[in-house]
């Protein structure tokens, strides 16, 4: 039998495809380019009236696009957002919803702390436990979580227990790949750095507002250590994450993937 043509092996048509952290940024960049391939979407985020924005942006993709608010941060929204998934078969999760807050870390309390774990790390756990749970025996799925360069190479102040989650995020997508690989269950994590979302975008004009000077001199090394000279954009983000939910990918499992511009290797 002939190896599938390089289309078919790249098209999602007929597969669904859940996104969170949708409304902006890297999120929205991969819900383009999964429309694109022709997967149907359920898209989520805090902010509904992104999430009404991007639908509209997606109406001439002739794909099913069904949107969703909810906190993620709030255990009983992940269970309510799967109860009404209930019926509609999900084949590809992406998990890509986070906070990015900064505080010195003796500044962190119980509350604060809790917060930002409850986005960045047990959010994608309960989402990864619900997406398996909802898959029928026999048929596989794709896993992708998002994490940052952050967890391997801490590099701006007051992200320590971001770092913490992101670290965590990496861990748990491996656990994950060797637990349920042989149910067809394929789990990988994309590594971004260096990408020029809304949220960096916004943090620059507030550094540039506030003059902060040593956020100021952070960034110019930030910059300084990127191999290609430049910043990434959000859909060199959504490309890879579009390949590791793809046939392309069909034996890639608990891969670790940087798209940070050779940040790390510098």
């Amino acid at each position: 039998m002939a190896d599938p043509a390089l289309p078919d092996l790249l098209f999602l048509k007929g597969k669904r495809a859940l996104i969170t952290g949708a409304a902006s940024g890297i999120g929205r960049a991969i819900a383009l380019r999964f429309a694109e391939a022709g997967a149907n979407l359920e898209l989520v985020d805090r902010d509904e009236e992104g999430l009404r924005r991007l639908r509209e942006t997606l109406r001439e993709s002739r794909v099913e696009v069904h949107i969703h608010r909810a906190d993620l941060s709030r255990k009983e929204e992940i269970e309510a957002l799967w109860a009404r998934l209930k019926g509609r078969s999900v084949e590809i999760l992406v998990n890509n919803a986070g906070v990015y807050t900064f505080r010195p870390f003796e500044e962190i309390d119980e509350a604060f702390y809790d917060g930002a774990m409850a986005v960045n790390l047990d959010a994608v756990f309960w989402m990864c436990q619900a997406f398996i749970r909802a898959l029928p025996r026999g048929r596989g799925g794709a896993i992708v979580n998002i994490s940052s360069v952050e967890a391997f190479l801490p590099f701006a102040e007051g992200l320590v227990h971001y770092d913490a989650a992101k670290l965590g995020v990496v861990a748990l997508t491996r656990a994950i790949a060797r637990e349920f690989g042989r149910r067809g269950i394929r789990a990988n994590v994309l590594i971004p750095g260096g990408i020029r979302t809304e949220g960096v975008r916004r943090l620059q004009r507030e550094t540039l507002r506030r003059l902060n000077i040593r956020r100021m001199i952070l960034a110019f090394h930030f910059n300084a250590r990127l191999p290609m000279g430049r910043f990434g954009d959000p859909d060199e983000v959504a490309r890879a994450a579009l390949f590791l939910a793809s046939d392309l990918a069909s034996y890639v499992n608990g891969a670790v993937l940087a798209v940070d511009g050779g940040f790390l290797s510098s």
